[in-house]
């Protein structure tokens, strides 16, 4: 298939260039660096440095003789996005130029503005793009687990039918989101499931916990090729943090309670579900929605793993509660349910003690690019 890949310097989209390339499709990269940019506004860039987009590709060739094409550009620019697509005419496109941080779309109403015109526009984009140039392309977005919220009844793949008066109907499942950033993926949902009635196109929303890991079995070939992976408060997600967190010594940073629930995944089986979406692509006319996790745990339960395998490997690791910076509930009810992915074919990659150990002596060769002042902002809700 002809993939294109937008986002594709992220720290999901770098990888799933690769996976799609190692298995003979033909790949187009598309991406703005607006997250390079923001680490260095901010002062949390990841811990280890990369070549940019154009690099890595070459790099990538060299090694493998396989061609990425690389376009550097902005999404939201409609006419940039149009000239990709008649350029390559992709068979599929995966949607993952999306600012993605909740924090960050906290940070000052600037920040906030940024989020929802950047998703929603890039979003907007994506299905004109689709529809003026190739109908028949199977948008693949990257959705969120945090649309969902918590809410006090099972968790179903997208879609709820739903009672009342004595009458049936099926509706997307009612969102509660946690952030704006959330809100804006809700609002991702929406104008997909729109043009989907109104245009009959074909969409897959992967509605996706937090990720974690460092190393794919692309990446293993040459450590320029790594993905960016940030262990800060803005842009890194919470397992990746707590291992830089034991590394240093500094306590595992718990925000409030802990018993904050939610969805993960392997950055290996985020690879395998955006391929399985793609290799299994839904009619025309259908927004297929599927939860994409594994295994849910507290954020009591990921640091005591974390604690448990750092202390077996000579660290000395601290659990700290903070008061909690965000507005959310830290005991509830959750259950998900998370079976189409797994009947595609997925093959999980599950957090055991092994995973966390490979984890920990990759990040312990780039220890002394850890910088202590970049873990805990106090990002405020």
């Amino acid at each position: 298939m002809r993939v294109l890949i937008l986002g594709a310097d992220g720290y999901l989209g770098w990888p799933t260039c690769m996976y799609f390339s190692k298995r003979e499709h033909e790949v187009i990269g598309v991406d703005n660096y607006f997250r390079r940019m923001a680490c260095i506004e901010l002062d949390c860039e990841p811990l280890i440095p990369n070549p940019n987009l154009v690099e890595r590709a070459k790099i990538w060739e060299e090694i493998t003789s396989k061609k990425i094409y690389v376009h550097i550009g902005d999404v939201t620019n409609y006419q940039f996005l149009k000239f990709v697509f008649e350029e390559y005419k992709p068979d599929v496109v995966i949607h993952y130029a999306e600012q993605p941080s909740a924090p960050y779309s906290m940070i000052s109403r600037d920040k906030a503005a940024f989020t929802i015109t950047n998703n929603l526009l890039s979003t907007l984009n994506v299905v004109y793009a689709v529809k003026e140039v190739n109908p028949s392309c199977h948008i693949i977005k990257l959705g969120t687990m945090g649309e969902y919220g918590t809410p006090n009844i099972d968790i179903p793949e997208g879609w709820i039918e739903i009672e009342y008066n004595g009458r049936k109907d099926k509706f997307l499942f009612p969102r509660q989101a946690s952030s704006l950033y959330h809100t804006t993926k809700i609002q991702d949902t929406d104008l997909l499931c729109f043009y989907v009635r109104t245009w009959g196109i074909r969409v897959t929303d992967l509605m996706q916990g937090p990720v974690y890991g460092i190393s794919t079995d692309e990446t293993d070939l040459d450590e320029k090729l790594m993905p960016n992976f940030n262990y800060d408060e803005i842009f890194g997600t919470v397992l990746n943090r707590f291992i830089v967190q034991a590394i240093v010594g500094h306590p595992l940073t718990v925000y409030g309670k802990g018993g904050q629930t939610r969805g993960y995944i392997n950055l290996k089986d985020t690879l395998q579900c955006v391929y399985l979406a793609a290799m299994n692509p839904p009619k025309q006319g259908e927004l297929r929605i599927f939860n994409q996790i594994t295994e849910t745990f507290t954020v009591n339960q990921l640091a005591e793993k974390v604690k448990q395998v750092g202390e077996k490997l000579g660290y000395k690791v601290e659990i700290q509660h903070l008061p909690n910076p965000r507005k959310e509930a830290e005991e509830h009810y959750y259950n998900p349910k998370y079976t189409g992915l797994l009947e595609l074919g997925l093959k999980p990659h599950y957090l055991t003690d092994e995973v966390l150990e490979e984890m920990f002596k990759i990040v312990e060769k780039y220890k002394d690019n850890i910088k202590t002042h970049k873990i805990f902002r106090g990002i405020k809700w």
